[in-house]
């Protein structure tokens, strides 16, 4: 036996495998959690500016035909948005502003991984600007 060696040879290598596989464990959970929470919040994103770009076709028909320029009908945008998150199974809020600005926010939820069964709120926001022109946006 070598000088400095007793009976407890090896013992700290093990506690070191244990404690690193738990921690690893540990982060790999965390971060499944993390990503998942993140594709959750882009989806949101995502849905929200694709009920904006809905609610963006609504364009005026009255107002465009007189040639008095370019904008939505309020009423109309906001149903075309809202109707596109009801197909989507999300709800939101809609805001039209000046008539050519559509502000959409989706709330849904994303369940975790860890802890389980945990839910949290998830938030995303879109805009679509109404814009006319050839080269540039003209009023």
């Amino acid at each position: 036996m070598a000088a400095g060696r007793g009976r407890d040879a090896g013992g700290v290598s093990v506690f070191l495998v244990v404690v690193t596989a738990a921690l690893l464990a540990l982060i790999g959970t965390l971060l499944v959690d993390g990503l998942g929470r993140l594709r959750a919040v882009s989806r949101a994103d995502a849905l929200a500016a694709e009920a904006a770009r809905a609610g963006g076709q609504a364009v005026d028909p009255a107002r465009a035909i007189e040639g008095d320029g370019l904008v939505v009908s309020p009423p109309a945008a906001a149903a075309a948005a809202q109707q596109y998150l009801a197909r989507e199974g999300v709800t939101g809020t809609v805001t039209v502003t000046g008539g050519s600005t559509i502000r959409v926010t989706v709330t849904t939820t994303y369940s975790s991984v860890f802890p389980p069964s945990f839910t949290r709120s998830v938030t995303g926001r879109g805009q679509a600007s109404l814009l006319h022109g050839v080269t540039t946006p003209e009023d």
